[in-house]
């Protein structure tokens, strides 16, 4: 569904859904009001062969595995326990694993780019730090995802 265009998009303009019971991403049914999504990223290794008979006296490379990056999801805490739940129910043994869906929209709310992350489960959540400055901060949380590989759409 990636859509091409000249002008690049806007970072600031996307939907997250986390899948099981906490919704599909149906009409209602989103809840990721993230302010921050970042990691979404792979590296692949190589290794390196050589033929005994080869003409250039270098090795080829050839792909192998690959390696994700764990997604770091933020958010303002806004009286939710969903996060929470998640990491909970697999801290506690129960494999959880769900596919995540990351959207990018365009001014008019159309979805232009989608990431999907393969079997993603929670793997650390990080509660608000709390202050009494005066300040006008938010309390924020933070959930990393571990996964098993990004399609893109």
């Amino acid at each position: 569904m990636a859509t091409f265009r000249e002008n690049p998009y806007g970072a600031f303009n996307y939907i997250v859904t986390l899948g099981g019971s906490q919704g599909d991403g149906s009409l209602g049914t989103v809840i990721g009001g993230f302010s921050d999504v970042s990691g979404l990223g792979f590296e692949v290794s190589y290794s390196d062969y050589r033929n005994g008979n080869e003409r250039f006296n270098t090795t080829r490379k050839i792909p192998n595995t690959y390696k994700s990056d764990d997604i770091t999801l933020k958010r303002g805490l806004v009286g939710s326990t969903d996060l929470f739940d998640w990491l909970k129910t697999v801290r506690d043994g129960t494999a959880d694993a769900r596919t995540v869906t990351i959207q990018l929209l365009d001014e008019a709310r159309n979805a232009v780019a989608t990431w999907k992350l393969r079997r993603a489960q929670p793997k650390k959540w990080s509660g608000p730090t709390l202050a009494a400055k005066g300040g006008g901060e938010v309390a924020m949380e933070e959930l990393h995802l571990v996964h098993e590989g990004i399609d893109y759409e």
